[in-house]
């Protein structure tokens, strides 16, 4: 690995930076709405303005092909001016975006994950507070120290989903905790990010948990807790038979963002058999328009809530 970074750092040296217009640029920052969306719409139009926004932020930071994205310590060594961190970040989401929403079930997802999560970690550890903290207390505190919530949001964001075709690998390693602090520390710093997002990775978080006690002891005794996943998700619905006696839905554009019905069925409602409902709230996904405020996570959760709701449907 070392005698890797020496030559992958001699080639940089060598290949000039790229260069990319500032209209061009302008023109894909454009479409990273401030509450953390992509402006795409989810289709094969939408798949390609994806792959182009990921080439021009690529161009934009003047990453070479040489450069193995998928690698933590080649992308933490790659030169960036510190103005750049917010390219970094885009660039995280663009890739879990382009992996969530067009590469299920393709062989590729995984390793797109794993880009996304290696320019995250990079945006982290671009901060010297952050690797202050991480030398000296270790990953957690750093994170706690953290105040970059797009950074946390989609370096985590994508670290997960890497990690969930080998969720028993990832519980071994030991990333639960970090998973769960970056969670705790993006929804502290602005829980409003990507329409309320943390409270669906908190609620996707606990659900995926071990309910075996012999696993919890890889997850420092963390465990599947459905009280919890409850409280994110009653955060982001409008379901008062289940939330009695819980904070119920902050915001009224919560309901407009359709990832949040369609998880609370897949995480909550469809795990405890409450068949009746979850056919009732993925119903109501279905019923309602696209719109204009969420074209990509829309359109694709329309498609995820009529493969469940075929699933749901075969008990009722």
């Amino acid at each position: 690995m070392l005698r890797r970074l020496i030559l992958l750092l001699i080639c940089l040296a060598a290949v000039p930076m790229l260069a990319v217009s500032e209209g061009v640029l302008d023109e894909a920052l454009a479409l990273f709405d401030p509450n953390g969306d992509v402006r795409v719409p989810f289709s094969d139009e939408g798949e390609a303005k994806l792959e182009w926004i990921i080439d021009v932020l690529r161009d934009a930071l003047g990453v070479p092909d040489v450069l193995d994205e998928e690698s933590e310590a080649e992308v933490g060594v790659f030169p960036v001016e510190p103005d750049a961190k917010d390219l970094i970040n885009k660039l995280s989401q663009a890739y879990y975006s382009y992996a969530d929403a067009f590469l299920r079930d393709h062989p590729d997802q995984r390793a797109t994950f794993l880009k996304g999560k290696q320019w995250g970690f990079k945006s982290l550890r671009m901060n010297p507070t952050f690797v202050a903290f991480e030398e000296r207390d270790g990953f957690v505190a750093a994170v706690e120290a953290e105040t970059d919530v797009a950074a946390l949001f989609w370096a985590n964001a994508n670290w997960l989903r890497w990690a969930e075709p080998d969720i028993l690998s990832a519980i071994k390693a030991g990333i639960a905790k970090k998973s769960l602090a970056m969670s705790e520390r993006a929804l502290a710093l602005d829980d409003t990010y990507s329409t309320y997002g943390s409270y669906r990775a908190l609620g996707g978080f606990w659900q995926g948990m071990p309910s075996n006690p012999i696993l919890a002891v890889f997850t420092g005794g963390l465990m599947q807790d459905y009280e919890k996943v409850l409280a994110s998700f009653c955060a982001l619905v409008d379901e008062p038979a289940f939330c009695e006696g819980v904070d119920g839905l902050l915001d009224p554009i919560c309901t407009a963002y359709f990832e949040n019905r369609v998880l609370f069925a897949q995480y909550y409602l469809i795990p405890l058999e409450h068949w009746e409902d979850a056919a009732r709230v993925l119903r109501s996904v279905l019923a309602e328009p696209i719109g204009d405020l969420f074209p990509l996570y829309n359109g694709l959760n329309q498609q995820i809530a009529s493969q469940l709701l075929r699933e749901v449907e075969e008990h009722l």
